[in-house]
């Protein structure tokens, strides 16, 4: 079984204990799997304290077995109920915790409160600010993983017209697609932080299902499957020279590669071949405008300057009311870590921070674009997708 090496793991706990020791936080107790497994090597059912000072201690309530397995950490105790947790840290000799780090970003109310009641000296904190920021910079075991995750779904992109035919519906190109992936490795659904943000695995829209708008903050949304599901593939059959948008992440050992890229059986319109094109020279520009330190908003600032000169303000990231503000995304453990790539936001993009770039059109005719994901080096970006970046033609 592959775990993640305790040298990695304890990097990442100094450098949060740093944080907390800032912060004058006692400690934090992490929960949601993400982040349990950044800091733990495991997603088992736990209860993970980290002190500002000290050794974590891994408290899980199922399964322990793989919890011990998992985990290179070596404070590692069975857990029945949260209750439990201010006795077991005290064996541990934390008995003075009055400042507690917790993730208010996504823990719910009720279970917030209960933490409340267990802690009832201590004063609550978030923490997600400080965790969020550690993750957005990668380490060089972070990102050969993920050149993993773009390499599998590089095969899966490559096999596509092995099988794409007219009359199959979105559906059915979705599955073979996913089982291309599922075979190299892919894990499934991405998670994100953000709440009622479900992305699934991908999207794959034909046509003008590519115009269809919906919940999710993207700039494409697809039909869906059902009115419950409503984004993605749906049960629109493929036609002949209309456009075919598949935009996929891909899931290997947790962490996240995303990238789109564009077929068509037959010939597409000479609009859409040129949306296409100005979509690869606004992403060119962008790479070229990137050095470490950049603000993320300026990324943004420039795609739509670019696209506004070339006449597409009511097409860009979606159509008219529907567009999205941003140019790309920071990915990793989740699909929406930082750096967000949008307007306002001024985190500066450092060497290790890992995004997508996804410049994209929404047309009546449907979908068009790009998306790739790179690391950001002392260089400059550098890419992790390696499909090329063509309109793949199928007779």
């Amino acid at each position: 079984m592959e775990v993640t090496p305790i040298t990695e793991i304890q990097s990442r706990i100094f450098k949060f204990q740093q944080k907390l020791a800032e912060q004058a936080t006692d400690g934090a107790i992490v929960l949601l799997q993400s982040d349990l497994f950044y800091f733990a090597g495991t997603v088992q059912n736990s209860y993970l304290f980290i002190p500002a000072d000290g050794q974590p201690v891994l408290m899980v309530k199922k399964s322990l077995t793989r919890g011990q397995q998992e985990s290179p950490l070596k404070n590692i105790v069975a857990i029945s109920s949260p209750k439990q947790i201010p006795e077991i840290l005290a064996g541990y000799g934390y008995t003075s915790i009055g400042k507690i780090g917790m993730e208010l970003d996504v823990l719910p109310v009720n279970l917030y409160n209960s933490y409340k009641k267990i802690f009832l000296e201590a004063a609550f904190v978030d923490i997600s600010p400080a965790i969020k920021e550690i993750r957005a910079v990668k380490s060089a075991y972070e990102i050969e993983i993920m050149r993993g995750a773009l390499a599998v779904i590089d095969a899966a992109f490559k096999a596509v017209p092995s099988f794409l035919r007219e009359g199959m519906t979105e559906l059915e190109l979705a599955a073979l697609f996913e089982a291309e992936m599922r075979k190299r490795g892919f894990a499934g659904p991405s998670k994100m932080r953000a709440f009622n943000q479900d992305f699934f695995l991908g999207n794959v829209c034909t046509g003008g299902s590519g115009f269809y708008p919906n919940y999710f903050d993207g700039p494409v949304g697809g039909q869906g499957a059902s009115i419950a599901q409503p984004q993605g593939a749906g049960w629109k059959k493929i036609n002949r020279n209309e456009v075919i948008y598949m935009d996929y992440t891909s899931i290997v050992k947790g962490y996240t590669g995303d990238q789109t890229r564009i077929f068509c059986i037959g010939e597409l319109s000479p609009k859409l071949v040129k949306a296409y094109e100005d979509a690869l020279f606004i992403e060119a520009e962008i790479v070229k405008s990137i050095k470490p330190g950049t603000p993320a908003e300026e990324p943004y600032l420039l795609a739509m300057k670019l696209a506004t000169e070339l006449g597409y303000q009511d097409n860009f990231m979606g159509y008219k009311q529907d567009q999205v503000k941003f140019i790309g995304h920071g990915i990793g453990l989740e699909l929406d870590e930082l750096p967000v790539l949008a307007k306002g936001l001024k985190m500066p993009i450092v060497p290790g921070m890992t995004f997508a770039l996804e410049p994209k059109f929404v047309f009546a005719e449907g979908a068009i674009g790009t998306e790739n994901s790179f690391v950001m080096t002392e260089n400059g970006p550098e890419y992790l997708s390696i499909t090329p970046q063509v309109i793949t033609y199928v007779k």
